[in-house]
């Protein structure tokens, strides 16, 4: 779909970033029979749905002249996730000249409250805030909530997740009963579905895209590998494309650590991100993700919220997620912006079958893989050397003294001896040699493309709680 519908300085600003045409969330919250009602909006990561935001909010900065206080807020489970919608809202408002028209402030837990109620105090239109720092403001009067017309949950099911229940529904009960509540989610859980039954009002459930529709541009790859082989399998798998940005997921802060220093002292260029950490040694991690001087970030599922660097080529599982929706959030990572992406996974041999129910619950199509040998990570080393060496010069065209030493080498040593002892001192390789692995071969696949589950399961019947003689949770009489 164009812009036809889009205000103009919102089409100004989407041009100016690029973009031809919008995306499927985008266009849903255009719709006029829409207009001034509550949305329930189930888009995973990577459909633009925090543009969507943006142009749903557009008009009440638009409508009428500033006062200073905001007019909407929009509350995220983590500060790097509040930054990051920061930094989309700014230009989807800002218009295509820039301009930033539309004041927004960020309140995040673990910074500096004292800065926080300066920035306030000079006003904003809208406010960006994770919830237990943006009830601080609200109780100290620094975040003045009686011009609020719409707040934003962004995802609602993580915020939940993660104990906000009680912050959330206390900011609620704060605002203006008249107000816009637009709850963001990748699915719509029960938990979800009690608070969003509680604070809103008829509202709209908008499916802009199903559980796995968006990223459709994202390979799934698992692997199955003894647990004890786990970080040698990781290094294994990195030795393909070591160059490559490389999102790595864990379970826990301390595994973080622990991996990201294996994968240091292995050579590589690795990092850990999680929620330990103090916010500038965090900011500065991401800076050297993004720009590439980081190559691999170890980051655990709340520290990557947030995270929207559109070069991550490959996302890789080390630990299983939890849930379908976690899975969805981590494999979104990459495959952005219409970019190809990777997402790997490694299961442990005891954990197959609840990797088979997971991807199963996310409705992704999974290949199922031996992991790579060290003769495939050797001809892949091989294949990108190669690709360097035949490409045309372009800009790196030789300078005189490259020219002449050329010359003499042709001139001296014979072709094949040239190249042999060159290779030598490319170290092409990688940073270390690949680890020796237990052979673990992959499930069996039927033929419509599926892991054969076990006899057990096939024949197990649909897992249903056995209730009383009254309806409620049946329990087997005490002895």
């Amino acid at each position: 779909m164009s812009f036809e519908r889009l205000p103009r300085h919102i089409k100004d600003a989407f041009s100016q970033r690029g973009f031809t045409e919008l995306t499927a969330v985008q266009q849903r919250v255009l719709d006029p029979a829409l207009s001034g009602k509550d949305l329930r909006i189930s888009s995973q990561t990577g459909s633009g749905k925090t543009a969507a935001v943006g142009i749903l909010l557009a008009p009440l900065f638009t409508e009428a002249k500033s006062t200073g206080k905001p007019r909407a807020l929009v509350i995220c489970p983590t500060r790097e996730l509040a930054q990051q919608v920061r930094s989309e809202l700014s230009w989807v408002l800002a218009g295509g000249d820039g301009t930033e028209t539309t004041r927004i402030g960020v309140v995040t837990g673990g910074t500096s409250m004292r800065d926080e109620m300066r920035t306030m105090s000079r006003g904003a239109d809208l406010v960006v805030g994770t919830p237990g720092r943006l009830l601080d403001h609200l109780k100290r009067g620094t975040v003045v909530v009686e011009d609020i017309r719409a707040v934003v949950l962004d995802e609602a099911d993580q915020m939940l997740d993660l104990g906000f229940r009680e912050d959330l529904e206390a900011i609620l009960e704060k605002l203006p009963k008249e107000r816009q509540t637009h709850m963001m989610s990748a699915t719509f859980s029960r938990p979800v579905l009690v608070l969003a039954n509680r604070y809103q009002k008829n509202a709209v459930h908008l499916e802009a895209t199903r559980l796995g529709a968006a990223n459709v541009d994202i390979a799934h790859v698992a692997h199955l590998v003894r647990a004890e082989q786990r970080d040698d399998a990781l290094v294994n798998l990195l030795l393909l494309a070591p160059d490559e940005l490389t999102l790595v997921f864990v379970k826990t802060r301390i595994d973080a650590t622990k991996v990201a220093h294996h994968l240091a002292k292995s050579g590589f260029s690795a990092a850990a991100l999680h929620g330990d950490m103090e916010q500038r040694e965090r900011t500065r991690v991401l800076d050297g993700f993004r720009q590439g001087q980081i190559k691999i970030l170890v980051a655990t599922d709340v520290a990557a919220r947030g995270i929207d660097v559109l070069d991550i080529t490959r996302v890789i599982q080390a630990d299983l997620p939890g849930d379908p929706e976690a899975l969805t959030h981590r494999s979104g990572r990459t495959g952005r912006a219409g970019k190809k992406g990777l997402n790997v996974m490694l299961v442990p041999m005891n954990a197959r079958e609840q990797a088979l129910r997971l991807l199963g619950r996310a409705k992704a199509t999974v290949v199922w893989r031996p992991l790579p040998t060290a003769d495939e990570i050797h001809a892949a080393a091989d294949a990108r050397l190669e690709a360097q060496l035949i490409a045309p010069l372009g800009d790196e065209a030789p300078d005189f003294r490259q020219r002449r030493l050329a010359a003499r080498l042709v001139r001296d040593v014979d072709p094949f001896t040239l190249v042999v002892r060159l290779l030598r001192f490319a170290g092409h390789d990688g940073p270390c040699a690949p680890k020796v692995l237990t052979v673990v071969e992959p499930p069996k696949m039927p033929a419509g493309g599926y892991p054969v589950t076990s006899r057990v399961d096939r024949a197990r019947p649909p897992w249903k709680r056995k209730t009383g003689p009254h309806g409620g949770p049946h329990r087997p009489p005490q002895r």
